[in-house]
């Protein structure tokens, strides 16, 4: 007589909830990660509190938008953040630790979206945190000037949530094409040159579609995201979340059809 031993299913098995789990292990247990979020924190902050305690209201500055001037330093944090969202993809092609993962999640896609995800809502959440600390840090300073505001105020809250949406973003975009190029030198180089220096170029050509495009640029939308005021010729705040929203998910899109397409190795 035969017999038949019914196997167990596993309790071990690949799904979202422990993807995600294990890119925010990953995350949070890399040295860079403290490192690059402690240097966007410290720029906010530090540039924040230099700006409120050496503004004077003749100082010429007084038409700068309150959130603008306190959160000068996102500016600097966002290639900060944007050094670590090419880390937690292009550092992992660099280290072999990519094999490893895609072996683990063979259906390789999870990981980026889990990736996306986790990176997103940390920088999310670490940007609003400190752009809320920074700006009531500075207007302690700014109290008996013309930039003196209260979160109260029209449009300063959705500015800091903004500024904070705008690195979030940044940083999604920044973490595809470390997925795509699978490099982190290659990364940065293409974050520098196409996001920050590419605009800057075309800016000089003397045309009105070329003026109206960079509007949507993801730099240029993300400056609209954090100011309270609305700018003069700038899209509006919806338009640019819209266009952000489209770079990042472009950026991501990339990497997520090569990997169904090629082998993990970079």
């Amino acid at each position: 007589m035969t017999t038949t031993t019914a196997t167990a299913p596993t309790p071990y098995g690949v799904t979202l909830p422990r993807v995600l789990r294990s890119e925010w292990h990953k995350l949070r247990t890399l040295r860079s990660t403290w490192i690059s979020a402690l240097s966007a924190v410290v720029l906010v902050l530090g540039v924040g509190i230099l700006m409120g305690t050496t503004y004077t209201s003749d100082g010429g500055d007084s038409d700068v938008d309150t959130v603008v001037l306190t959160l000068y330093g996102s500016q600097l944090a966002g290639i900060a953040l944007a050094v670590l969202g090419i880390l937690v993809t292009a550092g992992e092609y660099s280290s072999g630790l990519a094999r490893a993962t895609f072996t683990a999640v063979p259906a390789r896609t999870p990981v980026l979206w889990a990736k996306a995800a986790v990176l997103g809502t940390t920088v999310l959440g670490l940007s609003l945190l400190t752009n809320l600390t920074t700006f009531l840090t500075a207007q302690a300073f700014l109290d008996d000037t013309d930039q003196a505001a209260a979160l109260t105020d029209d449009g300063v809250l959705a500015a800091l949530a903004g500024n904070a949406a705008g690195l979030a973003l940044l940083a999604l975009l920044a973490l595809g094409l470390g997925a795509a190029l699978r490099s982190v030198p290659g990364a940065l180089g293409a974050f520098i040159g196409g996001v920050l220096v590419l605009p800057e170029v075309i800016g000089m050509l003397p045309y009105d579609a070329v003026d109206t495009a960079l509007r949507y640029f993801p730099t240029q939308a993300a400056g609209v995201l954090g100011s309270a005021t609305p700018l003069p010729g700038a899209p509006s705040a919806g338009a640019a979340l819209l266009a952000l929203v489209l770079w990042a998910a472009a950026a991501l899109a990339v990497p997520a059809f090569l990997l169904r397409r090629q082998d993990v190795r970079g």
